[in-house]
């Protein structure tokens, strides 16, 4: 079981059997900067913050049928282009896998790009760069991730371009831990609190004790599905979202409607739907992809949340990690369901790679 330092033991109940969490083993911050003068204040190597349980190169693992469907709608873009008052065209379009606390990671992938420059500013004109969820838990700095979006949005805004951000399960775990804590859920199968589904999950002491009511706001305002150009955007492979509406408008309005009503039950439902996976990727995967499309928009799915080697079937087990030889290569995104999903969560957990790309995929 996964615990933050200081913390004491977590009794693990019978609902949270779904959450079999493979032990966490120390991936290295890379860097070399000092705390001060790294974008996100970001740990030099060898130092971790306070309450960070470093993670074994391993993911969790949720069965298929542990959890229930949900519907959500990808939301319309009033404002989406900020040059259309002048007429331009828009600049390109970036998307951001899973990032998990891997701050150096996601600083270094952005400046590969040409995203971000050498201090981890906003150097990309009238890009429009999606965050696809799944900001915080299993690695160093949550909250560093959380802030270098924030003042990314806030840059890229200034420069002509946007930096935007979808809601991943982790948001909906993180914030449920933090306002119900050990408070009991009702699961559907016994007795269940955020708290522990949190710790479970790769959660961070560390995070915990930063976390400031500015990233609870932000984190409560995050959409849940966008349509981008012809893709549609969302954390999950999942078609749950469907549960929450018919139209892009009225899934996101739902998600944030449940979240502003603070209620406990709904809060550990809706994370729940949000955790469901692998939707797109067996038999009958396209017809579910095309489902989502039908509703929302698009023409193909850009999603996270499933890594790309359990995609493919590259780690074994959730026991432990896949072989010694070192984690899975991921060399970029995968496309498949007939080519009309596309996965971004390249597993950077399990020392896979944080995938930063431009749409439509030129590699």
């Amino acid at each position: 079981m996964t615990q933050g330092a200081g913390q004491g033991p977590v009794v693990r109940t019978a609902t949270l059997r779904d959450f079999r969490v493979p032990p966490y083993a120390q991936v290295p911050v890379q860097g070399g900067q000092s705390a001060d003068d790294h974008p996100g204040n970001a740990l030099p190597e060898g130092d971790h913050p306070d309450g960070y349980t470093p993670t074994e190169r391993d993911l969790p693992v949720i069965n298929r049928g542990d959890t229930l469907q949900v519907a959500v709608t990808p939301p319309p873009e009033p404002d989406a282009d900020p040059t259309a008052d002048g007429g331009h065209a828009p600049g390109p379009l970036y998307v951001v896998g899973d990032v998990h606390g891997y701050l150096d990671e996601l600083v270094v992938a952005l400046r590969e790009q040409g995203l971000v420059d050498a201090d981890g500013r906003w150097a990309a004109g009238n890009t429009r760069l999606w965050f696809l969820g799944d900001f915080t838990d299993r690695g160093p700095d949550g909250i560093g991730v959380i802030d270098l979006v924030m003042r990314l949005s806030a840059e890229a805004a200034a420069a002509g371009g946007y930096c935007k951000a979808l809601m991943g399960n982790h948001e909906l775990l993180l914030l449920g831990a933090k306002r119900f804590g050990d408070a009991p859920v009702n699961s559907g199968a016994g007795t269940a609190t955020f708290q522990a589904a949190w710790l479970l999950n790769g959660g961070q002491k560390n995070d915990m004790d930063r976390l400031q009511d500015v990233h609870l706001q932000w984190m409560s305002r995050l959409d849940a599905v966008a349509v981008q150009d012809d893709y549609l955007l969302l954390h999950s492979d999942t078609t749950a979202y469907l549960e929450y509406g018919g139209t892009i408008e009225d899934v996101n309005d739902t998600v944030h409607e449940i979240l502003n009503r603070n209620d406990a039950d709904e809060c550990w439902d809706l994370f729940r739907k949000f955790t469901k996976r692998f939707a797109f990727r067996d038999e009958g995967g396209s017809t579910a992809v095309r489902e989502l499309l039908e509703a929302y928009g698009g023409q193909r799915v850009v999603h996270g949340h499933s890594p790309i080697p359990y995609l493919l079937g590259e780690v074994g087990t959730e026991d432990g990690p896949d072989g010694e030889g070192g984690g899975p290569a991921v060399n970029g995104p995968h496309v498949y369901a007939d080519g009309l999903a596309i996965a971004m969560d390249g597993g950077v957990t399990m020392a896979g790679k944080l995938l930063v790309r431009q749409l439509p995929l030129h590699d």
